[in-house]
């Protein structure tokens, strides 16, 4: 059950207040960047008769609507690579809910419910959305320094300047010097961030493109923060082709009639693309240098535990 009073005075606290006030400094960086850089924002989509599919441990969320089933967004990748249809390249606010299992909740860095800002671009490779990502970042952290300088100086927080480009670590080189789970690891070591390429075939989604040059090696990427505060961002190349898709589904073990829906669209044809997306309360608690990403968020929702 929720403590009342305890929920009150988080809601109070001057640390949330704080934190609340540099996060919204932060999405509106992020729109004027992109929106320089002439990408459409479009609206976030809450359910939908497909979604990510996550496979690795999340439970499925649904809804039922007229005689309908739903799923609860876990990511907008199929609606982004449909609305580049609509315009080269977009973006989005997008809330999203993962079912996070319950051991990780004291991690500092999950919850099940969250926001990220979507992108993808039409007909873009791995290294322009790489760069896009930097400058992003980059930018982002360049402004905040210099806007909020009194609220970061009231918390303490000194943030240095990124200089692009981040240098690039291969899965296979992070497995080789830290063991199967280096994520953490790699974070607390670098005192920069760092971009996390190469995943093999198997660690990632149906959607992630091949490489077909390198069976079995994908042309994705993560920006990994420095300072122990782990994932900032993830995505990659997409998978655009008909058969290459449908493979891609069976060798995840996933019934095709479960993506129907999107095949069926996929089937008249979708734009080679790329994007990515990037957790908006993981960036206020990096910027803020905060060990909880509770304390970043009204209303947070912790794996395993209940709240408002």
């Amino acid at each position: 059950m929720i403590d009342i009073d305890k929920y009150l005075e988080q809601l109070k606290s001057p640390r949330l207040q704080l934190a609340i006030s540099i996060q919204t400094r932060l999405i509106t960086y992020i729109r004027e960047f992109l929106l320089e850089a002439s990408f459409k924002e479009i609206l976030p989509v809450i359910i939908s008769p497909v979604t990510d599919p996550l496979t690795d441990y999340r439970v499925r969320g649904e809804v039922e609507c007229y005689g309908f089933k739903y799923q609860i967004t876990k990511s907008m990748i199929f609606h982004k690579q449909l609305a580049l249809h609509t315009a080269p390249r977009i973006f989005c606010f997008s809330p999203n809910v993962r079912i996070e299992t319950a051991d990780r909740q004291n991690t500092g860095r999950h919850l099940i419910e969250f926001v990220q800002l979507d992108l993808e671009i039409r007909q873009a490779n791995r290294e322009e959305i790489i760069k896009l990502g930097e400058g992003l970042f980059s930018t982002v952290i360049s402004r905040i320094k210099q806007d909020a300088w009194a609220d970061l100086k009231t918390i303490k927080r000194e943030l240095p300047y990124f200089e692009p480009p981040f240098k690039k670590i291969t899965y296979e080189q992070a497995v080789k010097t830290y063991g199967q789970n280096f994520e953490l690891k790699l974070s607390e070591e670098l005192s920069e961030p760092a971009w996390l390429i190469d995943f093999p075939l198997e660690e990632r989604e149906f959607y992630d493109r091949q490489d077909e040059t390198r069976p079995g090696t994908l042309v994705d990427m993560d920006l990994i923060y420095p300072g122990g505060y782990g994932e900032a961002l993830s995505g990659g190349e997409r998978e655009y082709e008909l058969e290459k898709i449908k493979s891609r589904i069976r060798l995840k073990g996933i019934d095709l009639d479960s993506y129907d829906l999107y095949l069926k669209l996929a089937e008249r044809g979708l734009y080679p693309s790329a994007g990515f997306g990037f957790g908006l309360e993981r960036l206020t608690r990096f910027v803020c240098g905060f060990q909880d990403i509770a304390d970043v968020r009204l209303f947070a929702k912790k794996p395993g535990v209940y709240g408002l």
